[in-house]
Parts: C-alpha cells; sequence; structure tokens
C-alpha cells in the first residue's frame, strides 16, 4: 500500500506512519509539509489514503482545492476541532473520515481501515445528540457484593494459542523454549509469530508486546501532543540544545606519585655507531727481564 501524510511536523509524521504500519507493514510513504508539495507528489502517482494531520495554518478553502483535483481520494482527517460545523465541512468537501486526535491508536487504525474500505468514520461528539438521561427508578445501586463484571481489555485479533505465545514472548522466552511449554514444534512457533506480527504491525518482539499490552511508544505519544515539538535551536540565542558540541578532552594517565616535573637525563650516546667494528688496538709487547 502507498500512504501519504501531511503535516509540518517531522515528528508527528513519524507517528503517523507507526500507525500506519500496523494496516500494512510494507507500506510505502510520501510526506509532505504544504498543500503545494502534496499536490506535486499527486502527479507521479495516487496514494491508497490521504492522512492529513490538521494545523491551525490549514483551511477548508485549500483542502476543497486539493480535492477538486482528485475527486477520487480516499483522504482521513485527524484533528482537534469535531464540533458538527468544522466536521460537516470536511465531510462536504469529500473527506472520508474525521478522527480526533485524542482517540486511542487502536480505534485510529481501524478508522484509516475503514476510510480504506470506502467507508466513513464521524466522531460521536459531532453527530451533536444530547440523549435524555434515564430516570432515576432505571438506575440500579451499586452492589458491594455483587460487583458488576469486569470488562476485558480490547482484543488484539490474536487466536487463543498466538495469545499464549504472545504471553510467553512477554515473559522474554525463546523459540525453543515457548515449544517445549506448549508442546508444539518450533517452526509452528515461528509461524505463529510471523502471523503475529503481521496483525500487530511490529517489526520485531519488543515492538509486540508493547502493542500487545497497549503500551505507548516514543512514535505513538507524538500524536497526543497538541502540535508542541521539542524545542529547536536559535542563533544567537541561549537554549536547551547548544548549536556546537564542545570538544572532548583527550584523556591522560594520571602521573604516578613520586614521578617530578624536572626533565629526565639523556642516556650517553654508545662510543661507536651499531653494526660498526670497533678499531683493533695494537697488543702491547712482553717485557722481558734484562732487557733494556
Amino acid at each position: 500500500m502507498r500512504f501519504s501524510i501531511l503535516n509540518s511536523n517531522a515528528e508527528r509524521r513519524d507517528g503517523l506512519k507507526a500507525l500506519l504500519r500496523q494496516i500494512d507493514r510494507l507500506a510505502r510513504f510520501t510526506e509532505a509539509q504544504d498543500w503545494r508539495q502534496i499536490e506535486r507528489t499527486f502527479k507521479r502517482y495516487r496514494p491508497d489514503l490521504l492522512v492529513i494531520d490538521w494545523q491551525d495554518w490549514m483551511s477548508i478553502t485549500d483542502a476543497r482545492e486539493l480535492l477538486s483535483h482528485f475527486p477520487d481520494l480516499r483522504v482521513a482527517v485527524l484533528t482537534d476541532d469535531i464540533s458538527p460545523v468544522a466536521v460537516r465541512q470536511l465531510m462536504d468537501e469529500g473527506v472520508l473520515g474525521v478522527v480526533p486526535r485524542e482517540t486511542d491508536p487502536c480505534l485510529i487504525v481501524r478508522a484509516f481501515e475503514m476510510v480504506l474500505l470506502g467507508g466513513h468514520y464521524v466522531p460521536p461528539g459531532a453527530l451533536a445528540l444530547d440523549p435524555p438521561l434515564p430516570p432515576d427508578i432505571a438506575i440500579r445501586p451499586f452492589d458491594e457484593k455483587n460487583p458488576p463484571p469486569r470488562r476485558n481489555k480490547l482484543s488484539s485479533g490474536l487466536s487463543p494459542r498466538q495469545e499464549q505465545i504472545m504471553r510467553c514472548v512477554h515473559m522474554g522466552s525463546t523459540n525453543k523454549m515457548i515449544a517445549r511449554t506448549l508442546g508444539i514444534s518450533e517452526g509452528t512457533v515461528k509461524i505463529h509469530l510471523t502471523s503475529i506480527f503481521q496483525q500487530l504491525g511490529a517489526p520485531n518482539r519488543a515492538a509486540a508486546v508493547a502493542l500487545y499490552n497497549g503500551w505507548l511508544s516514543n512514535h505513538l505519544q507524538v500524536l497526543r501532543n497538541n502540535g508542541e515539538g521539542s524545542p529547536r535551536p536559535v542563533m544567537g540565542q541561549a537554549g536547551v540544545i547548544p548549536l556546537r558540541r564542545h570538544k572532548r578532552r583527550r584523556f591522560q594517565y594520571p602521573l604516578p606519585a613520586n614521578d617530578t616535573s624536572a626533565p629526565l637525563p639523556m642516556a650517553a650516546e654508545p662510543a661507536t655507531t651499531y653494526g660498526d667494528t670497533p678499531p683493533v688496538e695494537p697488543a702491547a709487547k712482553p717485557v722481558t727481564p734484562g732487557s733494556a
């Protein structure tokens, strides 16, 4: 699949790519920072889905102009303004899905899948329905002895056998240990893990455990921010992020305690050069008694 993402913040685009990989982990992406750049990419090929992470500088007029040139384009908008007026304006221009930014990431992925299939997604707050409250008689008092049953967490779509394998992976078991525990072959465990990674959109075991347990990674946590990115350095102003890195001082071994800073005496040079034979001195004549 091919996805296009429109937002001027690179961190938020990375977060959206992490979500869209749960739909297709081999998907291809094109990123754009403004309307003109996204329109240039459409001239080369059409994506299967365009995700617009709505910002303050965006306007309905720009969206109308874009969708007038590409009426068959499937568009999903991630926004904070879910008022009936704003949602109605986007839907009238051809947007198929309007997703609140505070929605759970798993539900955001399902909304994108609905738009891919040609369906529509509208948040409940945009319907502006105020259902009447039930009368006091219909409200059942809380019974401490018989509390209501707890609801299970959101299903990940895995089979019971895959749920068992994910629990073993969460505990750090290897494929061989999982095969011995469940009484299956190691090849069967690998096949199940491949299917689990595809369903969860995880590239490895750590990501699969995080997505299975509902933990938010750094990329997904960016989507919950209100457009506040990391601070950027400003030329000429002091900030948290330095513009230049300080040079590291070279490590020097400490001198021993008995070492002094005085220069050491130089060793005496040999009288002869290495490799040269010393000159042979004439032997002294022996002295005999009586000779003068």
